[in-house]
Order: C-alpha cells, then structure tokens, then sequence
C-alpha cells in the first residue's frame, strides 16, 4: 500500500490545475496545500482501513511483462511526468 507520492513539477500551478481536474474526477477530496504542493485523498490508517480511490471497471488488461492481477491507470502531468497507478492484488 502507498502512503504518499511526491512529483517535482517546474510549474506547481499548472501542475496543481491538472491534479485538481483529475482527482475530482476521481472524487478524491484535496487533504490540503501551499503555494509550493498540494495533497490529495484522506489517508487510509487503521480507524479507516477502507480509504482507497480508483475502482475497475472491467477485467484488468496484461502488459508485455505484467501478470493476470495486474491492473494500471496511466497520465501524464502538464510537466510531462508519467504517473502511472497500479494494483497487483487479483480481484474479490
């Protein structure tokens, strides 16, 4: 499980822009910010173990060197980072 990731960007308001559209769209809730980062999503711990975001929404495609559990969902930042969120746990 992921605590947190951090991406350098040259333009945190451009940056800040693009996460905002993306993870409202995902419906995850900014945990806050500054004029140098921004958070996102409330964190998962052990009074809240059910706190995750993203769902599939169909059978998790393989890569050229992936496994059956492998499911991901990639994007590129205006920096042109590649943020790339993957799950390896098979579905329930």
């Amino acid at each position: 499980m992921i605590d947190h990731v951090s991406i350098t960007v040259p333009d945190p308001g451009a940056a800040m822009r693009f996460h905002d559209a993306v993870m409202a769209a995902l419906g995850v809730p900014a945990a806050g910010r500054s004029e140098r980062w921004a958070g996102y999503g409330l964190r998962a711990d052990a009074a809240h173990p059910a706190r995750c975001f993203g769902t599939d929404d169909g059978a998790p495609g393989l890569g050229l060197h992936d496994h059956p559990e492998y499911y991901a969902a990639v994007l590129r930042d205006p920096a042109g980072n590649r943020v790339e969120a993957v799950c390896n746990e098979a579905p329930r």
